[in-house]
This record gives C-alpha cells, sequence and structure tokens, in this order.
C-alpha cells in the first residue's frame, strides 16, 4: 500500500493515525462485551475504518454526513463522546433517541450527522434536500452520504443520483464495496466492471479508490468537496474495501472463502498506516502501546459509566407527546374580505400566499413549473417565484420525498405534489420510515406537506382514483386532513404548511372545479383537528369528511323530514373524538361514510371509538356506507355502482328504522 502525504504535515499524520486508532479499539471493546453478553448486537466496521475517517476528515465541520452502520469513524471523527454512542447503542435515556431506536440510526444536527434507517438506500435522497437547501442559499457546501454496493441495486440508489445530476447537486455519494451483502458475493449483485462505471449513465463524474489508504481516501474527497462547492454537481466514488467480520456478528463469515480475508487482512488500513507512519519516522514505536492504552483506559470509562445509568422507566405519555412537535398558532385576526372561488382557486391561494410569507419554502412535482401540474394548480408560479422554487421533478416519488425531508433537515419548508395519490405508493418507505418517524426517533421535525389529488367520479380508473387516505391514517407521526370545502381547502393547506409535523393533505379532484364557496382573500388558517357540523339535525347523525360531506349534504336536503346531522371530520389524524361523540350524544343514531372501501377504511375506526366510549348514546346500531371492496373500476357505470354513494339510501332506511 502506497502512501502520498501530499501537504499534510507530521502532527496532520499523527492525527490521522489516532482518528483510525480508536474506532479500532473501540470496536474490539465492543466484540467483548457481546461474548461476555453485556451488550446484544453488532455492527462491525473493523477492515474499513480508513473509509469513514478518511472522508470525514476531508470534510468541513458544518458539512453534512449521512453513515451506515459500519461508519463509526465518522462519529468518533466528528468528536462525539463515546459515552453518548453508548447510550445509544444500549437503548439509554442519554442517547440520541432516547432509546427508541439503535445502531447509528440517528441524526445529531449538533454533529452534522444524519444516521440511516434499515431500509438500504432511503438516505440518499436526503443528501440530495439537503444539498438543495445549500445551493438555494447559496452556501458554498458539500453533502456526504454513503451506501453499501449491496444497496445500489436499489431503486433509491438510481433516483437519487439522478436528482442530483439534473439538478447539479453538491452531493459526493460514496459507495463502500466490502465485498458482499450480507452473504451475497458482489457477482450476485451487479454485471457491471466497477460499480464507479454507473456513473457514465447519470453524466456525472465517477472515481475509484482503494478504501483501505486512509490519505487516497482523504485526498480524493478533500480535493473533490474543494472543487464542487465552488462548481455545485454530484460525484459518484467508489471506495474497495473488505469486510472483515459478519454482516452483524450473529451471522458470521462461513461463505467468505478463507483466501479472501488472507488477502485482505495485508490490506488492513490501521496495520498499514501504522507501519508507514512508523518507516517515515512520524510515529515512534514505544508510542503505539502508549495510545492504545490510553485510548482503552478512555474507551473502559466512557462505557462503563454508561452501564451504571439507571434503566428507562416508560410513561405513555410522554411517548405519545413526543410523536409530534408542538405547535402554538398565533392569535388569528378576523376575516373580512371573502371571495367566491373554486376549491381549486383555494388550493393554489394557500400554495401562492404561503410562498410569499416563507422564502424557504419549495414546491416540488411532476410538471409542476412551466405547465402548472397536471390540474393547473401551480399555473403562473414560477413567473412569480423562480424554478429554484417551484420545481419541475424526474418521476420518481421516492427520491423527492427524501430530497424534501434532506430540504427540512437543512432548514427548509417542502411541499411535495403527488400527481395522483395513486402513484404515493412508489414513496411509501419514505414517508412511512422517514417522514412520520423522524421527530420521535431523534427529535428532528420534518416539515414536509404532501398533496394527494385523490378520489373518484372522474372515469379515471384504479390507478389515479383510488382513496387511500387510510394507509396513513394509521401511520404515528402523519397528521392527515382531507376539506370538502374551498375556505376548509384553504385553512388547512396553509395550516399544514405552518405546521412543523408532516401532513398529508388529501385535495379530492371531482371537488376542484364543481364547488365553490367563499374564501378569505387574505391569509387564512383551520386548525388541524376539529371537525365542523355542516348541518344541524336532530334525528340522526352522518359522519363524514372529503366527497362523503357533498352525498351527505344531498341526502340531508333531499329528505328534510329526517333532521339529518352532517359531522364533517376535515381532518383524519388527529381526528375530533370530542365532535364525534357530542353529535352521538345528540342524535343517538350514527352512519359513518366515506368514499374509501368499506374493509378497513377510516370509518372502522371512528365506528370502533364509539362503540367503545359512546355506546350508552345509541338507539341503534353503527353503519357505515363505503365503496365496495373492489378495486375501482373506470367505466362510468361500474364506478357509480362501486361509491358507497350508490348504497347511501339504502344504509340510512335501515338505520332510521331503529
Amino acid at each position: 500500500m502506497i502512501f502520498d502525504r501530499k501537504n499534510i504535515d507530521n502532527d496532520g499524520l499523527i492525527t490521522f493515525y489516532k482518528k483510525l486508532l480508536l474506532p479500532r479499539l473501540v470496536e474490539e471493546k465492543m466484540l467483548i462485551l457481546l461474548r461476555q453478553g453485556r451488550i446484544g448486537k453488532w455492527f462491525s466496521g473493523i477492515g474499513q475504518e480508513a473509509i469513514a475517517v478518511g472522508s470525514t476528515l476531508a470534510m468541513d465541520a458544518d458539512e453534512y454526513i449521512l453513515p451506515m452502520h459500519r461508519n463509526l469513524g465518522v462519529f468518533t471523527a466528528r468528536n462525539i463522546p463515546i459515552s453518548r454512542l453508548m447510550a445509544q447503542w444500549q437503548g439509554k435515556l442519554s442517547g440520541f433517541t432516547r432509546g427508541r431506536d439503535r445502531s447509528f440510526h440517528f441524526g445529531t444536527q449538533e454533529h452534522k450527522i444524519v444516521g440511516m434507517i434499515s431500509h438500504l438506500g432511503p438516505q440518499m435522497a436526503l443528501a440530495d434536500g439537503i444539498a438543495l437547501a445549500d445551493k438555494l442559499s447559496a452556501r458554498k457546501k458539500v453533502t456526504l452520504v454513503y451506501t453499501g454496493e449491496g444497496a445500489t441495486s436499489e431503486g433509491d440508489f438510481h433516483e437519487a443520483i439522478n436528482i442530483a445530476a439534473v439538478w447539479d447537486l453538491p452531493v459526493i455519494f460514496l459507495i463502500e464495496n466490502n465485498g458482499y451483502g450480507l452473504s451475497t458475493p458482489v457477482n450476485e449483485q451487479y454485471r457491471c466492471e466497477s460499480l464507479v462505471d454507473r456513473a457514465i449513465g447519470y453524466g456525472i463524474e465517477g472515481r475509484r479508490v482503494d478504501g483501505n489508504n486512509v490519505l487516497e481516501v482523504y485526498h480524493t474527497v478533500n480535493e473533490l468537496a474543494k472543487s464542487m462547492r465552488e462548481k455545485p454537481r454530484p460525484v459518484l466514488l467508489e471506495c474497495m474495501t473488505f469486510r472483515m467480520r459478519g454482516h452483524e456478528e450473529a451471522s458470521g463469515t462461513k461463505y467468505v472463502p478463507p483466501e479472501l480475508f488472507e488477502k485482505w487482512q495485508k490490506k488492513d488500513p490501521l496495520e498499514n498506516f501504522e507501519k508507514y507512519l512508523l518507516e517515515e519516522q512520524v510515529l515512534r514505536l514505544d508510542w503505539v502501546p502508549y495510545l492504545r492504552s490510553e485510548f482503552a483506559k478512555l474507551i473502559d470509562v466512557e462505557i462503563e459509566k454508561v452501564f451504571s445509568e439507571p434503566d428507562i422507566v416508560p410513561h405513555v405519555q410522554t411517548e405519545v407527546n413526543s410523536m409530534y412537535r408542538m405547535l402554538n398558532p398565533p392569535n388569528r385576526p378576523s376575516y373580512e374580505v371573502l371571495s367566491n372561488k373554486r376549491y381549486i382557486d383555494a388550493i393554489s391561494d394557500a400554495l401562492k400566499q404561503s410562498m410569499r410569507k416563507y422564502s424557504k419554502l419549495v414546491i416540488m412535482g411532476q410538471d409542476i413549473a412551466e405547465y402548472g401540474g397536471a390540474f393547473k394548480i401551480t399555473q403562473g408560479f414560477v413567473e412569480e417565484f423562480g424554478k429554484e422554487r417551484v420545481r419541475n421533478t424526474p418521476i420518481c416519488e421516492s427520491g423527492i420525498v427524501g430530497t424534501a425531508v434532506g430540504l427540512s433537515l437543512n432548514g427548509y419548508k417542502a411541499i411535495v405534489e403527488m400527481q395522483f395519490a395513486d402513484f404515493v405508493t412508489c414513496g411509501f418507505n419514505q414517508i412511512v420510515n422517514n417522514v412520520a418517524k423522524t421527530y420521535y426517533r431523534w427529535g428532528q421535525p420534518v416539515d414536509v406537506v404532501i398533496r394527494m389529488p385523490t378520489g373518484g367520479g372522474t372515469g379515471a380508473g384504479p390507478f389515479h382514483s383510488q382513496s387511500n387516505e387510510a394507509w396513513f391514517t394509521k401511520t404515528p407521526g402523519l397528521k392527515v386532513v382531507y376539506p370538502a370545502f374551498p375556505d376548509d381547502a384553504k385553512g388547512l393547506l396553509m395550516a399544514a404548511i405552518e405546521d412543523p409535523n408532516p401532513v398529508m393533505f388529501f385535495e379530492h379532484k371531482a371537488l376542484y372545479r364543481s364547488v365553490s364557496g367563499n374564501v378569505p382573500d387574505e391569509e387564512y388558517y383551520v386548525e388541524i383537528g376539529k371537525a365542523n357540523i355542516v348541518s344541524q339535525g336532530t334525528k340522526a347523525s352522518i359522519i363524514t369528511y372529503g366527497m362523503g360531506v357533498h352525498w351527505a349534504l344531498e341526502y340531508a336536503e333531499k329528505h328534510p323530514e329526517h333532521a339529518i346531522e352532517v359531522l364533517d371530520l376535515r381532518s383524519l389524524q388527529p381526528w375530533d373524538k370530542e365532535a364525534v361523540a357530542k353529535t352521538v350524544k345528540k342524535t343517538s343514531k350514527v352512519l359513518i361514510l366515506h368514499e374509501d372501501t368499506l374493509t378497513s377504511g377510516f370509518g372502522g375506526e371512528i365506528a370502533a371509538y364509539i362503540g367503545e366510549h359512546c355506546f350508552q348514546y345509541l338507539d341503534a346500531p353503527i353503519m357505515r356506507c363505503a365503496s365496495l371492496d373492489t378495486a375501482i373500476p373506470m367505466n362510468k357505470a361500474l364506478e357509480d355502482q362501486f361509491m358507497a354513494k350508490a348504497r347511501l339510501e339504502e344504509c340510512m332506511e335501515k338505520l332510521l328504522k331503529f
């Protein structure tokens, strides 16, 4: 192994050595603790330290790094105390996630590190968003994100690199090619000669280096970062290394041919660098045991300190309150100037006024710029706000949701438009695992709104008409709203954008141009989680939301003799239990109506709550009226039959007979 110090002085080389040595000794200690049964799991990076240490030292201290399991050297090189890391690994209260997650599944704004989740690849799009925020703010910064050779087969890898290439984002995508994805060798993972060759397909620069040579890694990343700060662009960097331990210790290494261990043992990054420093007389032989001893003492003290910490005492309310960041909205002025607006125009108004209010608000989606979006909601936005803030995206929902998270991590607000709510499936992992859980895991708000044009009635068939709100109402950490009227559409959307928590904003496509109403011209906010009685009644209640509100009102107007009360939930997570209980007590007969399918639709949750908490007020069984348990068809007659509206009269007749 050939080392080239270039302009690094002796003190600098000693620093490199210490930064390599510390994570190795921590790893060795962890393996001892594992054998002693004092810890339960460990992902070892022994033999790969040069990548983490060399690349981290090449980055500025205020530049973000997004590491993976075997990158302990990133955390130690950023001077995170061993005790804090140990508390994280042991699930102690003093850990970064307060016992809510393990390993390196955490972030720290103090040290500008954002850890991975277990699903390989999603962290790469977060790096795009972080870099985009730096670029929009004219900060000359670079973001470094790690991935393994196995994760390069994931769609998230390709989406993130393509976004960065199209938008010239200053991201170093670093592949740690360690030969195995758990037990699967590289010849069973990809067919290209080198993974870095994939850079050609994205039109970006690619480099390949010896990942066990700490100076080669450092100089390469340092050179790239300096250049990218002045000329923003992404680079793909493949670092060749080897995993000397199992994927995690329990999996072992029996699948690895012994000759590979022999080959790579000779390339040990720490031993080779130590030998080089001794030969160059930068390091004295007697310093080696001394440094090892001093580090070992430090590690022992730091680790034992954590073992002596008390275990977490669970408190239900603490955990529940930790899913969402609290918001204390200011007192709102009265709204005196109203204009008649369509549902679609109210949404457009909310977006436009929010863009004016928040200079660091970015809207992203397919065809939303000059074209104005599939439904023309953002038409004219580019002219006022520019293409930097109204961004056409490649067709890659997962990558764009991840980019929105990264923007939020780096001080921006983000809105993502799903062209159709159905397409959210392609970004599902990012939403339910990154967007929803980040605040609970390490206290970082995700200030993202995902707009969901939803619903049927337009003959668009199974892939453009689904009502999929129930996919998200059961995911803690997400807020879900679904307005039925133009004023609520504007007020709830502006509230969602103001809210630091992630919000899924459902807007019914069939309401866009068919419903109008008086809407405040100025900024307008409707509190998320508050229902609204839209028709007073005494004999029975219809509890509903979205298009169901209009079906219910139509029924109530057609049958004034039944004195039907209609409660519009408006928000599904959180939802207004108090208002539901109040209408149940008032009428004693309840029908829950929604456009979604019956089985596992959100109405089942409302029915369960009423049955558990309001049973004594009921004079009849709780009824549900929903769409058929089929996919939504395209043909109009079939679609009409599918819709809950087709059974509303029958259901209400049955309810009122009790």
